[in-house]
């Protein structure tokens, strides 16, 4: 019984190491950011709330580069006229093509977004699954909370009776 209840919790923290990595790999390796000189260093507690939050953002609208012959491509922000490395540093799509834009913005992916929300509602399920049968098995060992694990009162009197009397025939007998 301990270990399915161990096994459980090994399984549910993997999950959340992995939902987690997934996410954004900024949890487990902090990138340096350069500052220029007129900038100010912002606090720690800031950059991870802001880290934290823009990862939340990103699993929520996730983007792709697969241009689909109906969507018609927007121009990048940044202009038209950088090379792939840059358009990538800004969060856009190179293109393949030399008669199409040089770099557009990424289109949203609603299949990555349903295949993500799914993985969600099955594990909150699972875990809303799981939670009653081991508040169960916790409780269920519990005397405070299980009646039938607490000694009656009238049965411990009993047996320390017999007790007694049984010790009491134990030092009659010669030995």
């Amino acid at each position: 019984m301990l270990q399915e209840v161990i096994g459980v919790h090994l399984a549910r923290n993997y999950v959340i190491l992995i939902l987690l990595h997934s996410i954004n790999s900024s949890f487990t390796s902090p990138t340096h950011q350069v500052l220029e000189k007129s900038e100010v260093v912002p606090s720690k507690l800031k950059m991870k709330l802001k880290g934290a939050s823009e990862a939340i953002l990103n699993f929520f609208r996730p983007v792709t580069c697969r241009h689909k012959e109906k969507g018609t491509l927007v121009p990048c922000a940044v202009g038209g006229s950088i090379n792939r490395t840059e358009c990538l540093e800004n969060k856009c799509c190179p293109s393949k093509d030399r008669h199409e834009l040089a770099c557009y913005v990424p289109f949203r992916d609603n299949l990555q977004l349903t295949f993500r929300l799914f993985v969600l509602g099955a594990i909150g399920f699972f875990i809303l699954g799981c939670l009653p049968l081991c508040c169960c098995v916790c409780l269920q060992r519990s005397p405070c909370v299980n009646p039938l694990r607490r000694a009656n009162k009238k049965i411990k009197k009993i047996l320390q009776k017999k007790r007694a009397h049984s010790e009491d025939m134990h030092r009659l007998l010669p030995d």
